[in-house]
């Protein structure tokens, strides 16, 4: 198999070892810089695949976390967690009646860029679609699924996510919302 692509059977057991294994600061920091993220103490954990079309939308002090997906036009402001199994898929496909099939491309009619706010916790396994802007400093909890923009400060949950509580700015204090307020 390794020969198909060139490489020796080392080269192919080692390049495959680092890229699930290696799962510390000086590897992540090093597959950031390969990848083209290197300076701004982006870090990129094993795993993680990341498509964005410009470089320079992914911020500093950026963590993305194992297994994670990026792909299309994304903005990633800075001191944002992205925990691991997160999916972010900028794209948008178009039902076409005539085929009875969804396009094979985005639809170019729709703004399908994502943005992730400055200083937001993405938790382990959060979808965030197509179209979808992140606020500031928001916690979006392990495996919601965000179809909708967020306000600053929000703490998300669900499937789709609603918001359950908010973020004290001064403090940093979690405040959570009765049943009456998530409705």
């Amino acid at each position: 198999m390794a020969q198909s692509i060139g490489i020796d059977e080392r080269l192919f057991a080692d390049l495959t070892k680092y890229c699930n294994e290696s799962d510390n600061l000086e590897d992540d920091l090093r597959r950031a810089e390969l990848l083209g993220f290197g300076g701004r103490a982006v870090k990129v954990a094993p795993g993680a695949i990341i498509r964005v079309r410009d470089k320079s939308t992914i911020g500093s002090n950026i963590f993305i976390g194992l297994y994670s997906y990026l792909n299309g036009p994304i903005t990633v402001e800075d001191d944002v967690l992205i925990g691991p199994h997160c999916a972010l898929t900028a794209g948008h496909h178009k039902f076409d009646p005539a085929t009875g099939c969804f396009s094979a491309r985005t639809d170019a009619d729709y703004d399908n860029s994502i943005v992730i706010g400055r200083g937001t916790w993405l938790a382990a396994g959060v979808t965030v679609t197509a179209g979808v802007k992140v606020g500031r400093a928001n916690l979006v909890c392990a495996n919601a699924v965000l179809t909708r923009d967020t306000p600053d400060y929000a703490i998300m949950a669900g499937v789709p996510a609603r918001q359950i509580g908010r973020i004290d700015p001064r403090t940093g204090a979690y405040h959570w919302f009765s049943e009456e307020e998530r409705a």
